[in-house]
């Protein structure tokens, strides 16, 4: 199939501008992930210091911390499920 001089200026004028569009949505897509990464950091940091606190909570009254005890057999469970 032969292509018009107009034709011809429309599909390479119809990629240029796809292509710039699919660069900037790589671009915003790759600036969303860098937001989500941070934030999920920010979180673990929180959660992290959190369970500092429960750990030393848990031995001021002398009570076994559950959730260690609870985080171990789950990962016990699934490096044997592994």
């Amino acid at each position: 199939m032969s292509l018009s001089g107009d034709q011809r200026k429309f599909y390479e004028n119809t990629m240029a501008v796809t292509k710039r569009e699919i660069t900037e949505l790589e671009d915003q897509i790759q600036q969303e992930l860098a937001k989500v990464k941070d934030r999920l950091a920010e979180l673990q940091a929180a959660k992290n210091a959190a369970k500092q606190i429960y750990d030393g909570a848990c031995k001021m009254l002398g009570v076994e911390n559950e959730l260690e005890t609870g985080e171990g057999a789950t990962a016990e469970t699934e490096e044997s499920e592994g």
